[in-house]
């Protein structure tokens, strides 16, 4: 249970570090990319976001060997969730963008700043601390959707409490016990993330 707990934890982070860094540069190029790149992004988040994980998971898993590319069970577990943290963390970064009066965007070309520069001095300071709650929420979504991959026998906290189950025919228990244990890891974590949000923007906040 423990090391099917720290597992978890791990794919949890890893997932949503990876799929911050892309979605920065997703929503970058959905607000502000030629168009086809904007339609490429789109298409990615709107299949993403409207299809089942378990699905995606399972395309991964069953359907990359296919094509002459084989994972173990962790290596696509850990594929399968940032592919599809990626999605939904783009459009958290890119409402945070768009929430950017494009009164600062011009002052920021009046100053000489290239676009980069605009994007990296403006808007991602002022877009962070605007998206910093929904990525808090997202990260324990992302845990807790971790509990899936344990049907390709991954080995998170679900799995370990499926084979604990197996080997002492104690099912209730098992499962009693991991429930608890992901409720406390997101009171955790919650608690943390607003810990963390005051400490970062709050004296900001009270500035204004």
């Amino acid at each position: 249970m423990l090391a099917g707990a720290v597992f978890t934890l791990w794919l949890s982070a890893v997932s949503m570090a990876i799929s911050l860094v892309v979605a920065v540069f997703g929503a970058m190029a959905r607000t502000s990319g030629p168009r086809w790149l904007r339609s490429v992004v789109a298409a990615y988040v709107e299949v993403i976001r409207n299809t089942p994980f378990l699905v995606q998971l399972f395309l991964i898993y069953f359907g990359l060997p296919q094509l002459g590319m084989r994972l173990d069970a962790n290596e696509g577990a850990l594929l399968a969730m940032v592919l599809n943290g990626t999605a939904y963390t783009i459009e958290i970064v890119r409402a945070g963008i768009e929430a950017i009066g494009p009164g600062q965007l011009d002052a920021g070309k009046a100053l000489g700043l290239h676009r980069f520069g605009v994007f990296r001095l403006i808007v991602l300071p002022q877009a962070l601390r605007i998206v910093a709650p929904p990525l808090g929420s997202q990260f324990i979504l992302l845990m807790l959707n971790s509990s899936i991959v344990s049907v390709i026998a991954a080995d998170d906290l679900t799995a370990a409490a499926q084979d604990v189950a197996g080997r002492t025919f104690r099912s209730f228990e098992a499962f009693i016990s991991v429930t608890l244990v992901y409720l406390v890891l997101s009171l955790l974590f919650t608690a943390v993330f607003a810990g963390l949000e005051r400490l970062a923007f709050g004296r900001r906040v009270a500035s204004r």
